[in-house]
């Protein structure tokens, strides 16, 4: 029978009807394999060429680099040397889109992050984390939001991999209601809804996709998307720039593992995945807050009800989608 289920952190509920799909495989596509653009039309190839340079930052080195955070050539979001302001309009309030549009780039064309090695990955988790620490210093922004777009119905408008990273100078509403929800969980119990989540996920075994030492993947109990992906640090840190190399490492390593699990079992999907952290400014007030990995492959589209209702129908019990994963 269907079910509905609750995420302790937000408070949304979703729908399991697994009756409207006979099997977990039925969902997937069997498409013809991905084709990288050619190398003469990448803007990443040669940044000084396309214009693309200066970098913000690059690791190991200029000459040498092997990742790269370069200001994206078409921003969502400008900044100058003042703070935008709040107005209102009528009844409406608008802001000064002030802020910073960053990509975060790898050197290699044909090499998503799931064929990248541990150390490649750790790289770029490294270089992010000390863009992080770079953004905390400007006054006027509040939250950067990581994210990745892989495939054209994801979003991406181009092959060579590479993530974004729009600074704000505002919470997200979904960001805020996670962070409320998390607050909320924590002054009920005196605990992490995220810790307690990882608890149980271990102690149930049922939907764990990949772990090590330091991280884990699970395939969450609330999944509001089939094959819906969480990678969380194994211990409590609310603060993404902030974490010891040593778990960086881990959770980058999870990433990738679960990263190849789904190209090979779910026939290299398009998906999205995005880094959920505290925010940049007042920080002690965050600290029941555990920053995360989601990750949401292209597998169904919200359609009438879910828009409608803000009520997502899964068709894949998470049991039977992480069971699926750990195949590879």
């Amino acid at each position: 029978m269907s079910e509905l289920r609750q995420d302790p952190v937000s408070g949304d509920w979703i729908i399991l009807a697994t009756e409207r799909a006979k099997r977990p495989h039925d969902l997937l596509e069997k498409k013809k394999k991905r084709r990288p653009s050619p190398l003469s039309k990448c803007p990443f190839e040669n940044l000084k060429k396309s214009g693309n340079w200066p970098p913000i930052n690059v690791y190991p080195s200029e000459r040498s680099w092997r990742v790269a955070i370069i200001p994206n050539k078409y921003p969502a979001l400008r900044h100058n040397s003042t703070c935008g302001f709040a107005f209102k309009t009528g009844p409406y309030w608008r802001f000064g889109g002030i802020g910073h549009h960053d990509l975060a780039i790898t050197r290699d064309h044909y090499r998503n992050w799931a064929h990248l090695g541990e150390k490649e990955v750790y790289e770029l988790f490294s270089i992010m984390q000390k863009r992080y620490s770079e953004l905390k210093n400007d006054k006027c922004l509040v939250y950067t939001s990581t994210f990745f777009n892989w495939g054209e119905s994801a979003g991406a408008s181009l092959y060579h991999p590479h993530a974004q990273m729009i600074t704000l100078p505002i919470i997200p509403p979904g960001i805020n209601h996670s962070l409320g929800g998390s607050a909320s969980y924590f002054r009920k119990h005196r605990r992490c809804v995220h810790c307690e989540i990882i608890k149980f996920e271990e102690k149930s075994k049922k939907r764990i996709i990949a772990k090590n030492s330091s991280a884990l993947a699970v395939a969450p109990f609330f999944s509001r998307r089939p094959f819906q992906i969480k990678i969380f640090p194994r211990k409590h840190r609310p603060y993404f720039e902030k974490t010891a190399s040593s778990e960086v490492k881990s959770v980058a390593s999870v990433l990738r593992t679960v990263l190849l699990k789904i190209e090979k079992n779910l026939h290299d999907p398009d998906l999205n995945f995005f880094i959920h952290t505290s925010p940049l400014k007042n920080q002690p007030n965050y600290k029941h807050y555990h920053w995360h990995i989601e990750i949401l492959p292209k597998i169904s589209l919200p359609a009438g009800f879910e828009l409608g209702t803000g009520v997502d129908i899964n068709v894949v019990d998470p049991d039977a989608a992480a069971a699926l994963l750990r195949k590879y």
